[in-house]
Formats: structure tokens, sequence, C-alpha cells
């Protein structure tokens, strides 16, 4: 099975194919997560609840244990089932655990817990790509989210800022908050993934 992305690759390439069976089902049809808590996918807490065990991950081995944890903590704010995903990643006392755990009081809303949360990751492999991929966005969006287009490093901070700001659906970067969003959960996913099973 191959990784979704080539390490460093910065163009979208997401494939849920590359992911167990049973992740790739859960990530087919793709969804586009809302910026606030949404409505659980309850169609799927099945299959869900069934990815505690080690099987989920199969053909492959967990080399990761916190990062397998990771996956399901992000599998289920996928889904928005966000007290579930909560659960899993305040136990995981990780920067990769914190990050989830910011996304999540992210799209409470809970922007100052969110930012909290940031102070605890400081930093992610994945924080590269995602301003590369942001700026991308960000040259073709609205002029407000410019800065983002100009961003020497991804700065959580003030994307929490714009996601506060452009919470409202009618708000000029509602839209763009919900792409770079996606992008950022895909990258945090697949890093997740890769080193859950020692790629």
């Amino acid at each position: 099975m191959t990784s979704a992305r080539v390490p460093g690759d910065t163009v979208p390439n997401f494939d849920p194919a590359a992911y167990a069976p049973a992740i790739a089902s859960l990530l087919t049809p793709p969804r586009l997560q809302p910026l606030g808590p949404g409505n659980p996918n309850r169609a799927v807490r099945a299959q869900l609840e069934a990815l505690a065990g080690d099987a989920a991950f199969a053909p492959e081995k967990i080399t990761d244990r916190e990062m397998a944890q990771a996956c399901r903590a992000g599998l289920w704010l996928y889904h928005d089932f966000l007290d579930e995903s909560h659960h899993i990643s305040q136990d995981l006392d990780t920067p990769t655990g914190n990050y989830w755990h910011a996304l999540l009081h992210r799209r409470e809303p809970d922007f100052s817990n969110s930012k909290y949360w940031f102070r605890r990751v400081r930093t992610q492999p994945v924080f590269e790509a995602l301003r590369i991929e942001t700026a991308r966005l960000a040259t073709e969006g609205p002029t407000e989210a410019g800065f983002l287009a100009r961003q020497a490093r991804w700065d959580p901070f003030a994307f929490v800022d714009l996601c506060e700001a452009s919470y409202d659906a009618k708000a000029t970067c509602h839209e763009l908050c919900l792409q770079v969003q996606r992008v950022e959960w895909e990258l945090l996913f697949d890093h997740c993934y890769r080193r859950a099973v020692g790629h």
C-alpha cells in the first residue's frame, strides 16, 4: 500500500484508497467539514466504533499506537463526532494529540481554547506543506485573506482568528476557511497514518 502523500509533497492528492480498507471506506465519499460542530454522521457510527481494534489498519501493522489513536481522533472529527474525538485527543499528551485537540476546539467553536492547545503543539511536520497549499488557495481567494499568501511560516493562531471572523456562512472568507481546513485535516491525518504504520 502506498502513502497518500510523498513526504514534502505540497500538491493535494489525497487518496482514500491509499489507506487500510476499513479507513478508506470512512473517507469515501469525501466530506467537507463545517467550521462549526456540524451534525454527527450517524450512518457510520458502527464503523467508527470498530476502529478501536488493530484490524482497522489491516493489512498494515500498527507500529506507533499513539499515532493510531491520533488517526482515530481525526476520523471521529471528520464525521462530526466531536465528543468522541475529544475523548481520544485529550488522552494523547503529544504535539500531534494536541493538534487534534486544537482542531476540535476550533470547531466547537471555542477559539481561545483552540489557541491554548495550539500553544502546546508548537510546531508540526505538516505546517510547511499547509503553509504552501494555503498560500495557493489564498492567492485565488478574497483579498481579506491575502496575509495567508504572504506568511513565511504557518501561523495556526492567525488561522483560528480567520475562522472566528469567517464563522458565518455569509462571511467573505468562509469558503476559503473550509478549503484550508480540509487540506489541514488531510495533511495531519496522512502524517498520523504513515507514522502509525511505519511508512
